[in-house]
This record gives structure tokens, sequence and C-alpha cells, in this order.
């Protein structure tokens, strides 16, 4: 099972629940994973047509895949690999991201093992995210500052892990998603509200053209990582694979030429 394109979808302006960043202009979405979005982890992949670079953090600390297939097809390609750990290795990917590939036999569930987060203090995230939002603790480790926390045992696991100091996000503005009945999204609100967590968005529908509308909450952990609980059932809806995506994908890739326009003006894209 290779990675693929599930949906790919276009907006001339920014989202009112900052989907794209603090940025308002055109920008897109593509939405790629092993397999449907009901039943797998799935990374939304934002393009600002303006933004030529962004300056990265120390909030997201990388994904980690368990797949040998992976791991040859890097080698295949002579994709650089750094073993950082007896058969797991680290590859980067354009813009900088990190990706930690296990050279093991493929889940067959999800390759995508887990996502990793900094934290300030290991503690106090773990009881925002297990306390407060209901996650399992799965693993925790004082000694390397670590702490592995799920909702289910055969979803994509969150990692907590401190980095030792302050967290920077940088300007790349990332966030995690969940999906949960539409029901529960009002008392999501409402606890975060009696404990004076911080809500970044209240209770929103979002409009996609031609497609579902969804509800979100979107929160702020101790760290100011935004988490987005959406409405399950508008979800499932507007969250079916599309057969075209790789198509629209790739139109949408030759008809922005942004790179050549500011290329001819002698200007640079912004620089975030």
């Amino acid at each position: 099972v290779a990675l693929q394109v599930l949906r790919h979808e276009e907006f001339e302006e920014g989202c009112k629940a900052t989907c794209n960043g603090p940025y308002d202009g055109k920008w897109s979405k593509t939405m790629v994973g092993y397999g449907p979005e009901d039943n797998h982890f799935v990374v939304e992949l934002t393009y600002n047509y303006g933004i030529g670079e962004y300056r990265l953090g120390n909030d997201f600390l990388g994904i980690t895949l368990v797949s040998s297939q992976a791991v040859s097809n890097a080698k295949k390609m002579g994709w650089p690999l750094k073993e950082v750990t007896s058969g797991v290795f680290e590859a980067e990917a354009p813009g900088g991201y990190k990706y930690y590939l296990e050279d093991k036999e493929q889940l067959k569930q999800d390759p995508v093992w887990k996502v990793t987060l900094g934290v300030s203090n290991l503690q106090k995230s773990v009881s925002y995210w297990s306390g407060l939002l209901g996650m399992k603790i799965y693993e925790k480790d004082e000694e390397k500052q670590r702490a592995l926390l799920g909702y289910a045992d055969n979803q994509c696991k969150l990692e907590l892990r401190a980095v030792g100091g302050a967290v920077d996000h940088g300007t790349a503005f990332g966030r995690i998603a969940f999906s949960c009945a539409k029901d529960e999204l009002p008392d999501i609100e409402a606890l975060m509200k009696k404990e004076n967590q911080k809500i970044l968005t209240p209770l929103v529908s979002l409009d996609t053209p031609g497609k579902a509308t969804v509800q979100v909450v979107i929160l702020a952990d101790p760290d100011g990582h935004e988490v987005c609980f959406v409405g399950d059932e508008a979800f499932r809806e507007l969250s079916q694979v599309d057969p075209n995506g790789d198509k629209l994908l790739d139109d949408a890739m030759a008809a922005d030429n942004s790179d050549k326009w500011f290329a001819e003006h002698n200007m640079k894209k912004v620089s975030a």
C-alpha cells in the first residue's frame, strides 16, 4: 500500500477558522494518506500561493511510519536517510519536516504509527490530553521525557516529547484534528470554558464549495498546539475519497505560475 492523494480542494480566500494559517489569500488543501480518512491518519498539506517558505519551530517533531517498503523506496530513489536507532531511519521532506521510517513489515490497519509533538512540560501536557481530552496513556517515560497517547489501539498514536524549554511554533501553523459525534462538540466547548482553557475558534460551521458543511471547535493545548474537533457525520460526507484527486492536484500545480511570475518580476515569494 502506498500513500495516495485522497482529495484536493482550492480556495480563493483564507479560511475563517485559519485552516491555512493566518494568511488571507488563495490557498489549497490536499489530503494524503494510506487509505480513506474515516479509518486512517491523513496528512493535510496546505499551500498558500504567495508564500515561498516558512520558518519551522520545534512544535512538530515528526511522523513515524512502519513500512520497510518506504525504506527501500527511499534507498532506490537516493533519498538521504539517517539511521537514528536500529532499524529506524530519519528522512527529511522538502520544507524540513521529519519522517521516521521503521524498517518492519507494513502495518495492515495504518502504516502511520505516531505523530510527535514537542511540549514544554510533559506532566502538564499529559494532564491536558488525557485528563481533559480523554486520551488513553499507552506509555510514559519520565527519563526520556516522552509519553504515548491515543483514542484507540488500532489508531495512530500521539507522542508528546519534552523539548527542554519553550515551544516555538514558527510560522507554518499546523494542527491536529479529530472527528467526533456532532452532539459532542458543544460539550467539548463547555468543558474547556469551565476549565478556563483556550478556545481558538468557538463552535462554527465551515463550508467547502460543492461539498458538506462541517462544524468544528478549535482549541489550544498548554503549549499552543491547535486541536480541532470536527462533527463526524458531515465530515464523513466531506472526506469521501475523490477518484479525481490526483488529477485535480496535477492540474492545480500545472496552473500555478506563481514561481514564474515572481521570477519575471525580479521578486521573491514572501518568507513567512
